[in-house]
């Protein structure tokens, strides 16, 4: 129950899993209800818990619970929703340009947009999904060069197929508008090389024989990465095709992974714990930070460097190539999910209370 409950763990699980268990009947038939039922309109969706931001052009784009899609055209003062055909929570939102993104979330739904997030369709589900990974474990099984492995990962599968969409999908990271990589709980990972009309398991190529919850992508080049629970870190050189798990500097989760732009990778998460390694991923060296609250996220900015929030509102970044973290501005005293830069270099960061705008990092917080 402890490992179930701890992928609450990027701000209380992205609101992201109500302790994913089997589920009923009952519980099914809810999930599949939320799958078809458009996000409501919210008069105070502002004010919503909101779990990640992302820029599409100028504009800002904030997801959450129940579906709700918030957009900006004025860097963050003022918000509008969008319509939205699912009132599942969303977790993970990203554009590729000013016109086309996805987001992800609970029930394994995958959304798309091609109108920079003005309306939104529904790719992909958990239902779905399950049954990829099922025919996936299945084709794979006649030539298996582990056996048992190969038959415990269908049997997987198909508990996965009849405990129905009750898993969600944590993070994405798409390199232009067709490739495509989406991970989750119990170590979701799926692929597109056509911008979602259609979608592959990764779920066999990835050195997850635990199932570890997957919250986390980075990426630079060819080389990929993905974090999750209990210290769980991998690295991929073929640019995303199949991953091997890495030496883990910490045992706790990571919620946040991110690469500078002179590679040095960063990976943070539970506590306040934080590490940096300049040799993509072979070692790492810690990053102390004087707070033990977990981290949520990481970004980088327009110079290069990384920022990060963490679940009290306190921001830190790197300076220069020094393996280190500098507190940043004011903290907030809320919990914080996501951040993301403006086109005016202000700051806008989403949690539980809505979105607050920094015009910058000592102004008075904006909500």
């Amino acid at each position: 129950m402890n490992r179930i409950c701890q992928v609450l763990g990027r701000l209380l699980a992205l609101l992201a899993l109500p302790c994913v268990l089997p589920v009923s009947q009952a519980q099914a038939a809810v999930v599949g209800d939320v799958l078809h039922t458009p996000a409501t309109r919210a008069p105070q969706a502002r004010q919503a818990v909101l779990l990640d931001l992302a820029r599409a052009g100028a504009r800002l784009v904030a997801v959450g619970e129940r579906g709700i899609v918030l957009l900006s055209d004025d860097n963050g003062i003022n918000w509008r929703q969008a319509q939205v055909p699912v009132s599942v929570s969303l977790t993970a939102v990203q554009f590729v340009d000013a016109s086309t993104g996805w987001a992800v979330g609970h029930a394994g739904a995958v959304l798309v947009t091609h109108d920079g997030g003005e309306n939104w369709a529904l790719q992909l589900d958990g239902n779905r999904a399950a049954q990829l990974e099922l025919h996936a474990a299945r084709e794979q099984l006649p030539t298996a060069t582990d056996p048992d492995a190969a038959t415990a990962r269908v049997q997987t599968a198909e508990r996965m197929v009849s405990e129905g969409a009750d898993k969600p999908f944590l993070s994405l990271k798409f390199t232009d508008a067709r490739h495509g990589l989406i991970v989750g709980a119990y170590g979701l990972a799926f692929t597109t090389e056509d911008g979602g009309v259609s979608w592959q398991s990764l779920m066999g190529h990835i050195d997850n024989p635990m199932g570890a919850h997957l919250y986390a992508i980075a990426q630079q080049g060819e080389r990929w990465f993905i974090a999750g629970e209990q210290g769980y870190v991998a690295r991929s050189e073929d640019g995303g095709q199949s991953f091997v798990a890495l030496d883990s500097p910490y045992s706790g989760s990571f919620f946040a992974l991110q690469v500078r732009d002179d590679g040095a990778l960063l990976a943070a998460g539970l506590k306040g714990n934080a590490f940096i390694s300049t040799d993509d991923g072979n070692s790492f060296v810690p990053a102390p930070v004087p707070m033990p609250v977990s981290f949520s996220e990481a970004i980088r900015t327009a110079d290069g460097q990384l920022l990060l929030v963490n679940q009290a509102g306190a921001m830190f970044r790197t300076t220069g190539d020094a393996p280190t973290l500098q507190p940043f501005g004011k903290p907030l005293g809320k919990p914080i999910a996501s951040v993301v830069q403006a086109a005016d270099g202000s700051l806008v960061l989403a949690g539980f209370t809505g979105v607050t705008r920094l015009a910058s990092p000592t102004a008075t917080a904006s909500e």
